[in-house]
């Protein structure tokens, strides 16, 4: 695949789009703001994209001709090596942090445990601060995906025995939904396992507190019956 000047580049060139916590590429380079939000609009996508469609969504606001010639007179701007051209599509020449920890969620998903580094990731939501349309529904759907995959990872970790990882894919989780009571379950189980009863009590006074002042509700009753169960039952009548 060749780049605007002529030569070969791919994704593999050690380019990288970084969307999750805040917009990056590295190596770092200087760009204008509209060149950013074409390398975030590409980095988010995943995929080629046309440029009818492309300058569509990155300039709503405008006629047609007009989206096209600013998406035209960006991409031109852009440094060498990181978007190709073929056809009518652009194609991003980089690795992005956003397929990386997709590719993290489905492993947790599917039954595998994580590495820090995949934690790291997904303790992450895409473009914070970014309010374009074409940037919020993947903005809710990747924080419902991460949660999950955390979640699972929790378990899954918890269940190998690496519960130092565990605690971190669970805070991780409930960090990011603090009224999911099956995340906080999820860390409740990997502290009780690593014998932590303070910490898992605390988790679980949190959530009761968060649960009581945001929904007027209480925590799931079959957790509270398992915290009596282990001993643990001043708290969950605290909760009550």
């Amino acid at each position: 695949m060749s780049t605007q000047d002529g030569t070969q580049a791919t994704a593999g060139d050690g380019r990288m789009v970084g969307i999750l916590g805040r917009l990056g590429v590295y190596p770092p380079v200087r760009l204008a703001l509209p060149a950013r939000r074409i390398l975030a609009y590409l980095a988010l996508h995943g995929q080629p994209v046309t440029r009818k469609v492309a300058a569509a969504d990155l300039w709503p606001d405008f006629p047609e001709e007009v989206g096209r010639t600013n998406l035209r007179r960006a991409v031109w701007h852009l440094p060498a090596g990181w978007v190709d051209s073929v056809g009518d599509e652009l194609h991003l020449l980089a690795q992005t942090d956003f397929a990386l920890a997709q590719a993290a969620a489905s492993r947790a998903l599917g039954g595998q445990e994580l590495g820090l580094p995949d934690i790291t990731l997904l303790s992450e939501d895409v473009l914070p601060g970014w309010h374009d349309e074409w940037v919020l529904p993947p903005q809710d759907a990747f924080r419902l995906l991460r949660v999950q995959a955390l979640e699972a990872a929790c378990r899954n970790m918890t269940a190998a025995g690496h519960l130092a990882l565990a605690i971190q894919a669970g805070s991780a989780a409930l960090a990011a939904e603090p009224l999911c009571e099956s995340a906080a379950e999820a860390l409740i189980d990997a502290y009780l396992a690593q014998r932590n009863r303070y910490q898992a009590a605390m988790c679980f006074r949190s959530l009761a507190s968060r649960l009581r002042s945001e929904l007027g509700v209480l925590p799931d009753v079959a957790l509270r019956n398992r915290l009596e169960n282990i001993g643990l039952s001043a708290l969950a009548a605290s909760s009550s």
